[in-house]
């Protein structure tokens, strides 16, 4: 489902980061996140309103680079 927030995400299994890219360009990597969290966040219905209740604030994060996607 598109998220009016969301843009895309990719979850790498070998460091378990989650990078989310926003719709504003805006790049985040959450750090020690649990393969099933990102793929609870992948398969809810809303993505921004699961990343603001489960993952900000629930782990670390570093801001990456603002793209154009």
């Amino acid at each position: 489902m598109p998220s009016s927030v969301v843009y895309r995400m990719h979850y790498d299994r070998d460091t378990a980061t989650l990078r989310v890219i926003f719709v504003s360009g805006l790049v985040y990597d959450y750090k020690n996140v649990p393969e099933e969290v990102y793929h609870a966040m992948k398969t809810s219905g809303s993505k921004g309103t699961y990343l603001n209740k489960y993952i900000k604030g629930h782990y670390e994060y570093e801001k990456v680079v603002e793209t154009g996607h």
